[in-house]
Protein backbone atom coordinates (compact mmCIF):
# COMPACT_ATOMS: atom_id res chain seq x y z
CA UNK A 1 0.00 0.00 0.00
CA UNK A 2 1.13 3.66 -0.88
CA UNK A 3 2.40 5.77 1.81
CA UNK A 4 -0.19 8.20 2.69
CA UNK A 5 1.85 10.95 1.53
CA UNK A 6 2.32 9.25 -1.27
CA UNK A 7 -1.44 9.19 -1.73
CA UNK A 8 -2.59 13.14 -1.25
CA UNK A 9 0.19 13.54 -3.83
CA UNK A 10 -2.32 12.09 -6.39
CA UNK A 11 -5.63 14.27 -5.47
CA UNK A 12 -5.74 18.05 -6.25
CA UNK A 13 -5.78 20.90 -3.41
CA UNK A 14 -9.41 21.43 -5.15
CA UNK A 15 -10.52 18.00 -3.80
CA UNK A 16 -8.44 18.03 -0.83
CA UNK A 17 -10.06 21.66 0.01
CA UNK A 18 -13.49 20.13 -0.47
CA UNK A 19 -12.72 17.56 1.72
CA UNK A 20 -11.58 20.07 4.72
CA UNK A 21 -14.60 21.91 4.19
CA UNK A 22 -16.74 18.71 4.67
CA UNK A 23 -15.07 17.88 7.95
CA UNK A 24 -14.94 21.61 9.62
CA UNK A 25 -11.31 21.65 8.88
CA UNK A 26 -9.01 25.39 7.56
CA UNK A 27 -6.72 24.27 5.88
CA UNK A 28 -6.39 25.95 3.00
CA UNK A 29 -3.37 28.76 2.68
CA UNK A 30 -5.13 31.75 0.71
CA UNK A 31 -2.99 34.15 -1.15
CA UNK A 32 0.24 31.63 -1.04
CA UNK A 33 0.89 30.92 -4.99
CA UNK A 34 3.03 28.28 -6.95
CA UNK A 35 5.72 30.35 -9.03
CA UNK A 36 5.16 27.59 -11.42
CA UNK A 37 1.82 25.78 -12.37
CA UNK A 38 4.04 22.59 -13.44
CA UNK A 39 5.06 21.88 -9.71
CA UNK A 40 2.53 18.98 -7.91
CA UNK A 41 4.05 18.44 -3.84
CA UNK A 42 3.17 16.48 -0.81
CA UNK A 43 5.25 16.35 1.97
CA UNK A 44 5.67 16.55 5.89
CA UNK A 45 6.18 19.89 7.12
CA UNK A 46 8.89 21.13 8.64
CA UNK A 47 8.24 24.53 10.58
CA UNK A 48 10.75 27.18 10.77
CA UNK A 49 9.01 30.64 12.09
CA UNK A 50 11.01 33.62 11.09
CA UNK A 51 10.51 37.04 13.05
CA UNK A 52 12.71 40.79 13.32
CA UNK A 53 15.89 40.79 13.65
CA UNK A 54 17.67 41.47 17.27
CA UNK A 55 20.16 43.93 18.24
CA UNK A 56 22.67 40.73 18.18
CA UNK A 57 21.59 39.51 14.63
CA UNK A 58 20.50 35.43 14.50
CA UNK A 59 20.78 33.41 11.20
CA UNK A 60 18.33 33.31 8.43
CA UNK A 61 18.76 30.03 6.70
CA UNK A 62 21.29 27.15 8.58
CA UNK A 63 18.11 24.91 9.55
CA UNK A 64 18.15 23.42 6.29
CA UNK A 65 20.63 20.96 7.05
CA UNK A 66 18.77 18.99 9.26
CA UNK A 67 15.88 18.92 6.66
CA UNK A 68 15.23 15.32 5.53
CA UNK A 69 14.60 14.25 2.33
CA UNK A 70 10.91 14.19 1.08
CA UNK A 71 10.02 17.00 3.68
CA UNK A 72 8.38 20.16 2.60
CA UNK A 73 9.90 23.52 4.57
CA UNK A 74 7.12 25.73 5.52
CA UNK A 75 8.09 29.05 6.84
CA UNK A 76 6.41 31.49 8.30
CA UNK A 77 7.87 35.13 7.65
CA UNK A 78 4.14 37.24 9.21
CA UNK A 79 3.23 37.49 5.57
CA UNK A 80 6.46 39.75 4.99
CA UNK A 81 6.83 40.80 1.92
CA UNK A 82 9.62 43.73 1.64
CA UNK A 83 12.78 41.34 2.19
CA UNK A 84 12.70 37.46 1.41
CA UNK A 85 13.82 34.35 3.30
CA UNK A 86 14.27 32.03 0.37
CA UNK A 87 16.85 32.54 -2.51
CA UNK A 88 19.52 30.53 -5.08
CA UNK A 89 21.89 29.00 -2.23
CA UNK A 90 18.72 27.66 -0.47
CA UNK A 91 17.49 26.59 -3.31
CA UNK A 92 20.66 24.71 -4.19
CA UNK A 93 20.55 23.13 -1.03
CA UNK A 94 17.00 22.05 -0.81
CA UNK A 95 17.24 20.56 -4.33
CA UNK A 96 20.42 18.30 -3.64
CA UNK A 97 19.12 17.44 -0.79
CA UNK A 98 15.47 15.75 -2.15
CA UNK A 99 13.56 17.92 -0.18
CA UNK A 100 9.88 18.33 -1.61
CA UNK A 101 9.47 21.67 -1.71
CA UNK A 102 9.17 25.39 0.26
CA UNK A 103 5.89 26.83 1.12
CA UNK A 104 6.29 30.85 2.48
CA UNK A 105 3.98 33.15 4.09
CA UNK A 106 6.35 36.02 2.69
CA UNK A 107 8.41 36.76 -0.10
CA UNK A 108 11.31 34.33 -2.44
CA UNK A 109 13.26 35.69 -4.46
CA UNK A 110 16.34 34.76 -7.57
CA UNK A 111 12.67 32.96 -9.03
CA UNK A 112 14.80 32.40 -12.38
CA UNK A 113 17.04 30.29 -10.47
CA UNK A 114 14.22 28.14 -8.65
CA UNK A 115 12.56 27.65 -12.06
CA UNK A 116 15.78 26.77 -13.74
CA UNK A 117 16.80 24.04 -11.07
CA UNK A 118 12.48 22.87 -10.79
CA UNK A 119 12.50 23.20 -7.23
CA UNK A 120 9.12 23.53 -5.93
CA UNK A 121 8.69 26.92 -3.99
CA UNK A 122 5.19 28.55 -3.00
CA UNK A 123 5.11 31.82 -1.75
CA UNK A 124 3.17 35.05 -1.24
CA UNK A 125 5.29 37.31 -3.24
CA UNK A 126 8.83 37.65 -5.00
CA UNK A 127 11.00 40.27 -4.07
CA UNK A 128 14.80 40.70 -4.50
CA UNK A 129 15.54 42.66 -1.52
CA UNK A 130 17.83 40.08 1.50
CA UNK A 131 16.13 39.72 4.54
CA UNK A 132 19.47 39.26 5.98
CA UNK A 133 19.54 41.93 9.01
CA UNK A 134 15.98 42.36 8.78
CA UNK A 135 14.74 39.12 9.83
CA UNK A 136 16.10 36.15 12.02
CA UNK A 137 15.00 32.24 13.08
CA UNK A 138 13.23 32.51 15.92
CA UNK A 139 11.92 28.54 15.86
CA UNK A 140 12.13 25.51 14.24
CA UNK A 141 9.96 22.58 14.63
CA UNK A 142 6.95 24.61 16.99
CA UNK A 143 3.63 25.53 15.54
CA UNK A 144 3.61 28.21 13.39
CA UNK A 145 0.85 30.24 11.05
CA UNK A 146 0.44 30.37 7.34
CA UNK A 147 -1.79 33.13 6.36
CA UNK A 148 -4.24 32.33 9.55
CA UNK A 149 -3.50 28.17 9.30
CA UNK A 150 -2.13 26.49 12.12
CA UNK A 151 0.55 24.32 10.66
CA UNK A 152 2.60 21.37 13.00
CA UNK A 153 5.95 19.99 12.73
CA UNK A 154 4.71 16.47 10.67
CA UNK A 155 1.43 17.89 9.49
CA UNK A 156 0.99 17.10 5.23
CA UNK A 157 1.27 20.00 3.14
CA UNK A 158 0.12 19.50 -0.60
CA UNK A 159 0.51 22.31 -3.05
CA UNK A 160 -0.24 22.33 -6.88
CA UNK A 161 -1.24 25.33 -9.51
CA UNK A 162 -4.12 26.22 -7.30
CA UNK A 163 -2.26 26.90 -4.23
CA UNK A 164 -1.67 25.25 -0.89
CA UNK A 165 -3.77 22.80 2.08
CA UNK A 166 -2.39 21.64 5.07
CA UNK A 167 -3.63 18.56 6.69
CA UNK A 168 -3.64 18.37 10.36
CA UNK A 169 -1.88 15.03 11.03
CA UNK A 170 -4.49 13.24 13.50
CA UNK A 171 -7.13 13.92 10.42
CA UNK A 172 -4.63 12.59 7.86
CA UNK A 173 -6.68 9.23 7.06
CA UNK A 174 -10.22 10.94 7.66
CA UNK A 175 -9.70 13.68 5.04
CA UNK A 176 -8.32 11.34 2.66
CA UNK A 177 -10.87 9.17 2.66
CA UNK A 178 -13.55 11.90 2.36
CA UNK A 179 -11.36 13.41 -0.53
CA UNK A 180 -11.17 9.81 -1.99
CA UNK A 181 -15.01 9.77 -2.22
CA UNK A 182 -14.85 13.10 -3.33
CA UNK A 183 -12.77 12.28 -6.07
CA UNK A 184 -14.69 9.08 -7.18
CA UNK A 185 -18.06 10.97 -7.38
CA UNK A 186 -16.33 13.66 -9.40
CA UNK A 187 -15.37 11.00 -12.31
CA UNK A 188 -18.62 9.60 -12.65
CA UNK A 189 -20.13 12.96 -13.37
CA UNK A 190 -17.31 13.65 -15.94
CA UNK A 191 -17.77 9.99 -17.64
CA UNK A 192 -21.29 10.33 -17.53
CA UNK A 193 -21.77 13.95 -18.77
CA UNK A 194 -18.99 12.17 -21.29
CA UNK A 195 -21.76 9.66 -22.28
CA UNK A 196 -24.58 12.12 -23.03
CA UNK A 197 -26.33 12.52 -19.62
CA UNK A 198 -27.11 16.02 -18.80
CA UNK A 199 -24.85 18.16 -16.63
CA UNK A 200 -27.80 18.58 -14.13
CA UNK A 201 -28.83 14.56 -14.16
CA UNK A 202 -25.57 13.63 -13.59
CA UNK A 203 -24.59 15.89 -10.62
CA UNK A 204 -28.18 15.05 -9.10
CA UNK A 205 -27.47 11.46 -9.16
CA UNK A 206 -23.70 11.46 -7.82
CA UNK A 207 -25.21 14.08 -4.95
CA UNK A 208 -22.50 16.74 -6.10
CA UNK A 209 -24.03 19.69 -4.60
CA UNK A 210 -23.19 17.43 -1.39
CA UNK A 211 -19.94 16.23 -2.09
CA UNK A 212 -18.09 19.40 0.32
CA UNK A 213 -21.47 19.84 2.33
CA UNK A 214 -20.76 20.02 6.76
CA UNK A 215 -22.04 16.68 8.15
CA UNK A 216 -23.40 15.33 5.58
Amino acid sequence: MKNIVDQFKHLGTSTISDALDKLDISGQCFGIHSNSLQWQIAGRAFTVKYGPVDVQKGTVGDFIDDVKPRDIIVIDNQGRLDCTVWGDIMTGVAKRKEIAGTVIDGACRDTNRILELDYPVFSAGRYMRTGKDRVQVDAIGEAISIVGVRVRFGDIVVGDADGVVVIPKEYENKVLAVADKIEAAEKQIREAVEKGMSLKEARGRFHYHHLQTKGE
